[in-house]
């Protein structure tokens, strides 16, 4: 394959979560008096870690969410994904070719350790990834779309920015990843394309990738 490490995104990538967790974060901010969308969730904050909510909410409404909001969103996500989170379509798939084909990979996630790992615990896809192969916006200052996160998990993988190649399916997981010097492939199950500009290579199918990196 023509790179030397695969970094997945997490959310909608690997597992499909981001539905479940727009849905609960639009209703629980709307529960606080800032109403959103569904639609307007997945717009302002997928991809994103949660301090870009805490930001854009003091932004718009110079009132600041309550200290426990992480707590009790995280609490509400959990006890979802245990009932509704499922593996995106094709993905282990994807891990299968990979380690045929002796290619490291590792997730950089803008999702807590804890999240990430409640996602894979459920979906089974912990099988596929050490502990060393995890990392989190909580590893870096600075979440996406910032490069932080990936040239972290780069430079903790031993290779270098220009040998890697990100899959990413949120415009702010693109910007970090193009940041980072890096090539990115755009999954466009969830985000329309047009909104993924910047991309190397644009895909809608998780059973596609393999073929594109070869």
């Amino acid at each position: 394959m023509r790179y030397d490490l695969v970094i997945f995104d997490n959310d909608g990538v690997l597992v499909d979560s981001e539905p479940i967790s727009n849905r609960l974060l639009a209703g629980y901010l709307t529960e606080l008096g800032h109403p959103t969308s569904y639609e307007e969730s997945l717009r302002d904050y997928m991809g994103a870690a949660m301090h870009r909510v805490h930001d854009l909410v003091e932004e718009r409404t110079g009132q600041r969410l309550p200290d426990d909001f992480d707590d009790v969103f995280h609490a509400r996500v959990f006890a979802a994904f245990e009932r509704e989170l499922k593996p995106v379509a094709g993905s282990v798939d994807v891990l299968e070719r990979l380690v045929a084909h002796g290619v490291p990979y590792c997730v950089a996630s803008s999702g807590s350790h804890q999240r990430i790992r409640v996602g894979h615990r459920t979906t089974g896809l912990d099988e596929w990834f050490e502990e060393e192969w995890v990392f989190s916006s909580e590893d870096v200052g600075r979440g996406k779309p910032a490069p932080d996160l990936f040239l972290y998990a780069a430079e903790r993988m031993g290779v270098a920015p220009e040998r890697c190649v990100v899959v990413e399916d949120s415009p702010l997981g693109v910007r970090a990843g193009v940041a980072a010097g890096m090539d990115v492939y755009g999954f466009t199950a969830m985000t329309p394309a047009e909104r993924l500009g910047g991309v190397t290579q644009l895909f809608g199918d998780m059973r596609e990738l393999p073929g594109l990196l070869v």
